[in-house]
């Protein structure tokens, strides 16, 4: 149950952020298949014991996903970069996660 109430968090915020983003040159389709490549991403670490999803922040631009934020390990930083990878629609990812000072 706690994992479906995170995941109804992560994916409720991840449409608020969607819907409230500034297009810029991006068309509206590529903004809302970003949007499903954060939302497909961040469900993924919900799902993985490995990544502590509420630690990592996801961010996509034209399939392009940077992952930031801390982690407590090489091997959680790794983990969320591979699943970032193997995620439909990613083109790259850009792996900016910082281990967490302890």
């Amino acid at each position: 149950m706690k994992n479906r109430n995170l995941l109804a968090a992560v994916i409720l915020g991840t449409a608020l952020a969607a819907g409230c983003s500034h297009l810029g040159d991006k068309s509206a389709g590529a903004t809302i298949d970003d949007a499903a490549i954060v939302t497909k991403v961040k469900a993924k670490f919900v799902a993985d014991s490995t990544v502590k999803a509420m630690d990592i922040k996801v961010n996509a631009y034209e399939g392009v996903v940077q992952l930031s934020g801390f982690a407590n390990s090489p091997a959680e930083a790794q983990r969320a970069e591979v699943l970032a990878r193997e995620t439909s629609g990613v083109k790259s990812v850009k792996n900016d996660i910082r281990l967490a000072q302890k």
